[in-house]
Order: C-alpha cells, then sequence, then structure tokens
C-alpha cells in the first residue's frame, strides 16, 4: 500500500491549478476527485468479481435487494426507488434477470395491474454465493483503515451527501 503522504495524481493537479494562479478551494476538488477516482476503481473491482458469476452490477444490486427483502416479493417501483433508478433502467435490468432465470414477475392477485418481482430457486442460489465473495471483497478493499477510520469516513461521506442531495432537490 502506497503511503498517504505521498503525493498522488490528485496532488499532481492541484499544484497544477495552484501554478496557473487558481484561487479557489482545492480541497474541495481534491475530495470530489478522489470520491469520483475511488468510485471508479471500486467499479471495476466489483465489475470483476460480479463478470465471474454472469452478473453486470445493476444485476448484482437487484438481486441483493431482493434477498434483503427476505422472501417478500416486490414491485418494480419499490425496486427502482430502493436503487435511485428510472424505471426504464429497472425493466431492463428485469428482463434481463428473467431471461437468465433469476427472477420471476407475476402479476399481483389484489391487482392484477401490480407486477410483483421475487428471486427463483436460482437466482436464490446465486445470490446466496455471490454476497459471501461481494462482502469478502468488501472488506478486503477497506482492510487498510481501521474501525474507527472507517466508522468516521461513513459519518463524513454521509454528510457530503446528504448535503450535495439537498443542494439538488432545491435547484431542481
Amino acid at each position: 500500500m502506497r503511503k498517504i503522504n505521498a503525493p498522488d495524481a490528485v496532488d499532481i493537479i492541484s499544484e497544477q491549478w495552484q501554478a496557473q494562479g487558481l484561487n479557489t478551494d482545492l480541497n474541495a476538488m481534491q475530495v470530489v476527485a478522489r470520491i469520483l477516482r475511488l468510485s471508479k476503481a471500486l467499479e471495476t473491482r466489483f465489475g470483476h468479481l460480479h463478470k465471474r458469476f454472469n452478473l453486470k452490477q445493476g444485476e448484482f444490486d437487484v438481486l441483493a435487494a431482493l434477498k434483503r427483502a427476505d422472501a417478500k416479493a416486490l414491485t418494480p417501483s419499490e425496486l427502482y426507488q430502493s436503487m435511485l433508478l428510472s424505471s426504464g433502467a429497472m425493466t431492463s435490468r428485469l428482463d434481463r434477470l428473467e431471461n437468465k432465470g433469476l427472477i420471476s414477475r407475476s402479476h399481483c392477485t389484489q391487482d392484477r395491474r401490480s407486477i410483483k418481482v421475487s428471486l427463483t430457486s436460482e437466482g436464490k442460489a446465486l445470490i446466496n454465493e455471490v454476497a459471501p465473495a461481494h462482502f469478502e471483497l468488501l472488506s478486503m478493499l477497506m482492510a487498510g483503515l481501521s474501525d474507527h477510520d472507517k466508522t468516521q469516513l461513513a459519518q463524513l461521506l454521509k454528510g457530503c451527501l446528504l448535503q450535495i442531495e439537498s443542494q439538488a432537490d432545491s435547484t431542481e
């Protein structure tokens, strides 16, 4: 693991902006740049893991949401709202998962217009296999941080996300 005090690409970019005479909060740029780089790195690592199970990240997310529902069938609306997706994006994910035999969609008996989504036995078996590998990778990726640092970082990121989301809500 590289030393935390060693310069990284974001430090170099900051120095270049300073040399150009940029007079702004470079710490803000550094935070956002590192979050974006981190996001890409994590997407890549989890993408490789999920590919081993013939899944895309979004497909894993749907299977995981259905597993967390603890055998309760969910509507597509409940699924896409829990994952902050558009209904169109959810429909294509559900189509792919249904074609793979990992989920089933059925009409609700009380309201035929409503559809319920649930895991098939193959879907349950797959998510039960993938989830432990997913969480093992999570643990490995965060192993360099102490429990205290992970808790503190989680809270800082939560505060940042809440602030950004509230700004987005007020500007829309």
